[in-house]
């Protein structure tokens, strides 16, 4: 009866378990708070954050005022009711997430039958609980915990526990978070330095201890001595304790110099793992920049291309970055006032770095070499093939293998350059005026105009738009439905909405037209 009884409350447990696992509500919910708590470019956990960091300081200030102060009753309860509940919920949410026990138990379920091995519930349990009381007993849990027990107010005690909840600020706070990641990284350095330090501390305090043993009033007991050790080697030097005796100065004369050499290795350390981490958070805070923007640039490779592109495309210095793999050319970049990060734009992750899914991005390859070119688009493609690809080819036999990668556009500067070395040598006008035109002179200007959805040329027939009256000459129509151009089209062609009008002439005269394009029912 009892084994029957004990089988019913497993098997029970056991379903209830599997279907909270299969449960859309509850994994959609899971996700949503862990994105909540742990995600940085969630765009809420920025305000949850803000808040938690105002709980924090608001009760530190209370236990402050309060020390002569008799706090309102409404200001207690606050601090006693609702800020220990906010901190208890998120404590139970961050065990919650630690690990997932109930995926961990419907697996473990799953291979049991497929082995033919009998399952035992609460040893999985167990083996999750055991998960669950690792996470516990982490710094950052353990903070958390006490952090909620100034909420118990009759042990006054215990008010003291409210620094925990400034320690929390660890989690919260970037830059002091960053800080400790900092000393982290340097962290067998700095240990290695504190095992000294307290070895030559202990050294020290006993030696200073057995020589002025009953000697000095001021060194009562080891305590004493260890306090007066650490106070001179770190150069502090109260003087409330000093030694009377010629061994004793040379002691002290010895760990001072001791003291000074730890000091400067350990700011070396420190200094160093600073610099290190600088260039870190500078490339992160120019990455978050260009997440910002709702369409961008990515350019890889810093050459002589680069720096011509840029040199006459200066609208688009706001929403730009440079991958180079070369740290000498990123710090020439820089130099030259442009943004440039050191990354390798064929890796996978260099481009999931960025806002890709919530961007329009065109991927600008300019490297001289093909093959890493090639592999630059093949890894955009894969992160998302919604990305625009223009590529630069040495020679017009690659333009296959860029086009089968997925470039869209295919520059090939040497043949261009030739092509215009050519053309200035056998016709010079003509190579005056393409020179006036692409370098933006104030010859004319070959701009395209967009047909939006609300542009009052849908519709419309070449041959009743007046482009005479604007000075402009049309060059050729790009049609959205087909994808083709059609060069100097027919009076009787179509405007359609997205379709690409190519017009030249002055910059002026085709701002003019552009915005008149725009309106519902101009008069063009």
């Amino acid at each position: 009866m009892k084994s029957s009884l004990k089988e019913r409350i497993e098997s029970s447990i056991l379903q209830r378990i599997l279907r909270l696992n299969q449960s859309t509500f509850y994994n959609n919910l899971r996700f949503r708070v862990n994105e909540l708590l742990e995600n940085k470019k969630n765009p809420y956990k920025r305000f949850l954050d803000y808040f938690i960091i105002f709980l924090i300081l608001s009760s530190v200030f209370i236990l402050i005022y309060e020390v002569n102060h008799k706090i309102p009753k409404w200001l207690d309860y606050y601090d006693i009711y609702f800020v220990s509940l906010i901190f208890f919920i998120e404590y139970l949410l961050r065990l919650w997430l630690s690990s997932n026990l109930m995926s961990d138990i419907s697996k473990e379920y799953q291979q049991s039958i497929a082995i033919g091995k009998p399952f035992n519930i609460w040893k999985s349990l167990r083996a999750g609980l055991k998960k669950k009381f690792s996470y516990m007993i982490t710094p950052a849990a353990i903070i958390d915990f006490l952090a909620i027990l100034p909420a118990y107010r009759p042990l006054r005690v215990f008010r003291i526990f409210v620094l925990f909840r400034f320690l929390k600020l660890l989690r919260y706070t970037r830059s002091i978070n960053q800080f400790v990641e900092v000393l982290a990284s340097k962290r067998f350095e700095l240990l290695t330095l504190l095992g000294l330090l307290f070895f030559v501390t202990l050294t020290g305090a006993i030696a200073i201890y057995i020589l002025e043993d009953m000697r000095n009033p001021n060194i009562k007991n080891i305590f004493d001595a260890i306090y007066w050790s650490l106070v001179t080697i770190t150069t502090v030097g109260y003087g409330d304790i000093a030694p009377i005796s010629d061994m004793g100065r040379v002691i002290a004369m010895a760990i001072i110099l001791f003291g000074i050499a730890m000091i400067s290795f350990g700011t070396s350390v420190i200094v160093s793992a600073f610099s290190e981490k600088l260039n870190e958070l500078k490339e992160e805070r120019i990455i978050e920049e260009i997440n910002k923007n709702r369409e961008f640039l990515i350019v890889c490779g810093y050459g002589q291309m680069t720096k011509m592109f840029f040199r006459q495309s200066k609208p688009l210095y706001h929403s730009y970055i440079i991958l180079e793999k070369d740290s000498q050319k990123v710090q020439e970049a820089i130099h030259d006032g442009y943004d440039a990060i050191v990354d390798d734009a064929s890796r996978h992750e260099t481009l999931r770095r960025f806002n890709i899914k919530g961007a329009k991005v065109t991927l600008l390859c300019m490297s001289h070499d093909d093959i890493e070119n090639i592999y630059i688009i093949l890894n955009a493609k894969s992160v998302d093939p919604r990305i625009r690809v223009i590529a630069r080819a040495s020679s017009p036999k690659l333009i296959s293998k860029y086009e089968r990668a997925g470039a869209e556009h295919i520059l090939l500067p040497n043949q261009v350059a030739g092509t215009m070395m050519v053309t200035a040598i056998l016709n010079p006008t003509i190579y005056k005026a393409i020179y006036a035109i692409f370098t933006g002179q104030n010859v004319a200007l070959i701009d395209e105009i967009k047909v939006v959805e609300y542009s009052y040329l849908i519709k419309k027939e070449i041959g009743s738009i007046d482009l005479k009256k604007y000075k402009l000459i049309l060059i050729g129509i790009k049609k959205e439905i087909t994808k083709e151009f059609i060069f100097n089209p027919e009076d009787d062609v179509t405007i359609e909405e997205k379709d690409i009008l190519l017009l030249m002439g002055h910059k002026a005269n085709i701002s003019y037209f552009r915005e008149k394009s725009l309106s519902k029912n101009g008069d063009l």
